[in-house]
């Protein structure tokens, strides 16, 4: 074997070894957001009656008078 194909070789498997790296990542980052995903998902709804609308404070400002 050459020193050439030494080098070679070495540039294939340190590319390989950076790909794997880079598709670990990935592969654990979508695994995350489909965990936050499922935890949207089955989350209770928030009940629209807890947040006033500027409308609502308005009316409820009037009724008060």
């Amino acid at each position: 074997m050459t020193t050439a194909e030494k080098y070679v070789s070495a540039a294939y498997l340190v590319f390989l070894a950076v790909l794997l790296v880079y598709l670990t990542i990935c592969s654990a980052k979508v695994a995350r957001l489909e965990h936050e995903v499922s935890e949207l998902i089955h989350e209770p709804p928030v009940e629209a009656a807890l947040v006033d609308t500027p409308a609502q404070e308005e009316e409820r400002a009037l009724v008060a008078r």
